[in-house]
């Protein structure tokens, strides 16, 4: 079965990144600006107990999928370069359309939660500095989508983005940071601050580092100027925090906590692990799975030193954007805040890329990039998905509600019943009965998952909606 390879595929068939490189682009995708998030969006509906094993095993189960997937990478003694070509090999044609639609809704969902993250960071860098707070937060979608428009016309391709990388990484460690640090603040943890100050001066890099130094010691130099005697209880006079969870109902709390479980293996999977893996070089499934291995352990570090330590500091008051909540000199704030929303551009860019692609393949955009038909055509086609994205970000910023949505539809298919049953398909007379039996259990668990959390999902954006109205400016 031969598939068409647009500019995409040729950029991904490099075959010549190490597992390193692998591993650190997953690393970045899961340390996104979405971590900011997990705290209200996860830990919240869950609970310490519920939100602990719920993230570790999270991560214990989206490591066994993924390592699935890339085990199926050469499968027919040929490297598939995308997750529907792949589908497309082991089914048949259909199985390659419905894996690319559920490609495209993944993609779609992720890219509304970096416009209402971006348009969140943006507000809280603007109620710095204005108290009257005259902008709400569907003006601030509507800013951020205008700037990631500007940017896809100004990227015309993945090639172009290698530099900003770089600087999506740098941002990344900023907000992380300056988020762990403020939160470790205002839950007054004395000693894990001083760790997270040692921490930051054995890995500093330059001079970001040295600055970030000197702001944290800033950060809590007044609030722990404390003596020795008061050293020695840590969090004595820490804050009396709440970590009840609250529901109206016995309904509320079901489905809350199915649509908290989608958002956990949300945080962890992107579906497009064999477009990762296109660009590894040989061996391609030993080096993926280290860099798997990478992302699972090392990886998750950053994720979970947010998530749990921003939970810790404000408990069920959290917000779902970490910094609305933290306190802390105003110029750090706000150069988190313009960190996680400059990061939310270079990131949306990089998971819209595939749609971009398809349009370009679709029209047959070829040549320079600078031509003025090429560049009217980004203008109309990426200028029209964006704004479509934006739309729906504004009108319904619930983005605790669009992950819950985006595990159900694509998350627990593509990832988890998709890779089960692929792998079912493909090893089937090399399998035991027992294997088989296992691979069928996880197939038929996480169908059910996935329609619970489905419905779910749908029911947590009505009730916003209904609670709220469109265009709320929660």
């Amino acid at each position: 079965m031969i598939y068409h390879l647009g500019s995409f595929d040729l950029f991904l068939v490099s075959f010549s990144d190490s597992w390193f490189q692998a591993g650190f682009v997953l690393t970045t995708g899961i340390n996104s600006v979405f971590v900011l998030g997990y705290s209200g969006t996860i830990m919240v509906p869950l609970g310490w107990v519920g939100g602990v094993v719920g993230l570790l095993l999270a991560t214990a189960i989206s490591l066994y999928a993924n390592m699935l997937v890339a085990k199926l990478h050469e499968f027919d003694g040929k490297r598939h370069i995308r997750y529907r070509e792949l589908a497309g090999q082991i089914y048949g044609r259909e199985a390659y359309y419905i894996t690319w639609a559920l490609q495209y809704v993944n993609l779609f969902m992720i890219n509304i939660g970096y416009l209402i993250l971006g348009g969140s960071a943006l507000k809280a860098f603007y109620v710095l500095f204005n108290e009257e707070h005259t902008l709400k937060l569907p003006h601030f979608i509507a800013i951020e989508g205008v700037v990631c428009i500007l940017f896809a016309i100004s990227t015309p391709h993945l090639s172009s983005l290698r530099i900003w990388l770089g600087c999506s990484t740098v941002l990344s460690l900023i907000y992380i940071i300056v988020a762990c640090v403020l939160a470790t603040k205002d839950g007054n943890l004395i000693m894990l601050a001083t760790t997270y100050l040692v921490l930051i001066s054995r890995v500093s890099v330059g001079a970001l580092m040295f600055v970030l130094f000197f702001t944290l010691s800033d950060i809590v130099g007044s609030k722990f100027m404390v003596n020795n005697e008061s050293c020695a209880v840590i969090g004595l006079d820490a804050p009396p925090r709440d970590y009840t969870i609250h529901w109206t109902s016995t309904t509320s709390r079901i489905f809350s906590t199915i649509g908290a479980s989608a958002n956990l293996v949300f945080a962890f999977n992107t579906g497009m692990l064999p477009e990762i893996q296109a660009t590894v070089r040989q061996p391609a499934v030993k080096n993926m799975l280290k860099a798997l291995y990478f992302q699972f352990s090392v990886g998750v570090v950053p994720m979970y030193a947010v998530t749990f330590i921003g939970y810790w500091a404000y408990g069920s008051s959290t917000p779902t954007y970490l910094l609305n909540g933290a306190s802390g000199p105003l110029w750090v704030k706000a150069s988190a805040n313009m960190s996680a929303f400059l990061q939310s551009v270079i990131a949306l860019h990089i998971f819209a890329s595939p749609a971009y692609e398809y349009l370009d393949t679709k029209f047959g955009i070829t040549g320079s990039a600078l031509e003025l038909k090429n560049i009217a055509f980004r203008i109309l086609a990426r200028g029209s998905y964006l704004t479509i994205s934006t739309l729906v970000s504004a009108m319904l910023p619930f983005l605790g509600d669009f992950e819950s949505l985006t595990g159900a539809l694509s998350t627990f298919p593509l990832t988890f019943i998709l890779a089960n049953h692929m792998f079912l398909m493909a090893k089937k007379n090399k399998l035991s009965s027992l294997q088989q039996s296992w691979h069928w259990l996880n197939v038929g668990f996480f169908a059910l998952m996935s329609v619970a959390a489905t419905v779910a999902g749908i029911r947590l954006i009505i009730v916003d909606s209904s609670e709220y109205h469109i265009f709320a400016d929660v």
